[in-house]
């Protein structure tokens, strides 16, 4: 025993010793940390390249035993699958629609007689189509906050097994689902590459985050339960009134179906090839951030400080060439991530807010950059290997 408990103290001296080496290392003569040296455009992709791969590697392993069974575990909640392939697959990957059930507030037999009858709605073209029975039985079954990890896991699975391009990501759901659809279209805008809404009921999202997110809303005109056809008329107004104010953003289709109540008789499976048409912009010029009851760090290529997340609180910015200015901004600091699709980053970034200069200068691309927005992103299209803190004050 004695002899044992001495090798646990060398062990741990030699570790302690090796790790003043490695800061001791990690400094210059003046004892100051060092800066990892910067990449060029050339490295900066083949070490991307490299990340992803490993990345993708990663979650097939992570995903494989998911897939296969057809259900997603978190914690203690399950999300059971049905899946099916239609068409072939485009040179570019995938596109994958994720379709949300009706039911609600209900026995489990009624919510999963509502799942058998969303596989059978829609067939996209060359596409993955998943339809997903709820983790919950209750009204809010497509929006509660857990729900945005399961489609996180949802995707990255998908992209790494099956080759899904994570531009090509669609949300489409009927009644409940449609629900659903109101809620993680905007608080998830910058996932999605469309949405359609049928037969919903908006709430009190707010839809100021669609600004990057053609989202299309179908609504029977007799359908008049929880006044879900005025409540949509509403909505479609108010998306015409975003699109008139910014007319490069908020692109939308509303159709109140003349004669239709709850069931349309799917004049709605148009919205699959409206939605088709679209593929995600993960970098748009200018971002529209109004943070919903599900808070959320990171959206498109911003992040704000965790600590000071709360509903309502909103950010706007633009970027041209390699200028970002910023117009609103509810927090203390802003987070920018960059790479070489959206700047030059081998000239200098200027920041503004308003009249005042925030940041002048050139970024680095780092492998610890690249790394960690991966890790964080979960999601290789939002993998940056430049990135600058800004403080509004």
């Amino acid at each position: 025993m004695k002899k044992q408990v001495l090798l646990y103290v060398v062990a741990a001296l030699m570790t302690a010793a090796l790790c003043l080496v490695q800061e001791a290392c990690a400094k210059g003569n003046s004892g100051k940390e060092v800066a990892e040296p910067g990449l060029t455009a050339a490295e900066c992709q083949k070490t991307a390249d490299s990340l992803k791969a490993e990345w993708l590697q990663e979650m097939k392993n992570q995903y494989e035993q998911s897939w296969y069974f057809r259900r997603i575990s978190i914690d203690d909640l399950s999300m059971r699958l049905f899946y099916q392939f239609f068409g072939q697959k485009p040179a570019d990957g995938w596109s994958l629609y994720i379709s949300l059930h009706g039911g609600g507030n209900a026995p489990e037999e009624l919510n999963d007689q509502q799942w058998r009858n969303q596989i059978r709605l829609y067939e996209p073209n060359n596409a993955l189509y998943i339809a997903p029975r709820a983790p919950y039985n209750d009204w809010d079954l497509w929006f509660k906050p857990a729900l945005d990890d399961f489609f996180r896991a949802l995707i990255e699975m998908t992209v790494a097994l099956h080759d899904v391009n994570p531009d090509k990501v669609y949300l489409l759901g009927y009644s409940a689902g449609g629900d659903g659809v109101w809620r993680l279209a905007p608080r998830m805008a910058d996932t999605w590459a469309a949405a359609s809404m049928m037969a919903g009921h908006p709430g009190d999202v707010s839809l100021l985050n669609l600004r990057n997110l053609p989202f299309m809303n179908w609504c029977g005109a007799l359908d008049d339960a929880y006044n879900r056809n005025n409540e949509n008329r509403l909505r479609g107004a108010e998306l015409d009134s975003l699109q008139q104010a910014d007319s490069e953003g908020y692109i939308h289709e509303t159709h109140i179906v003349e004669g239709k109540a709850h069931w349309m008789d799917q004049v709605d499976t148009a919205a699959i090839s409206w939605m088709e048409k679209f593929r995600r912009n993960p970098y748009p010029e200018r971002i529209v951030w109004r943070q919903e009851e599900v808070l959320h760090q990171h959206f498109y290529w911003i992040s704000a400080p965790k600590d000071e997340l709360a509903r309502g609180k909103t950010v706007r910015l633009d970027r041209k060439g390699n200028t970002v200015n910023i117009t609103q901004c509810d927090y203390s600091s802003l987070t920018l991530y960059f790479n070489d699709e959206m700047v030059n980053l081998d000239e200098p970034l200027t920041i503004q807010l308003g009249s005042k200069t925030l940041f002048q200068g050139t970024l680095p691309r780092t492998t610890a950059n690249l790394r960690a927005t991966l890790r964080e992103r979960r999601d290789y299209r939002y993998m940056f290997p430049a990135a600058v803190t800004v403080k509004m004050q």
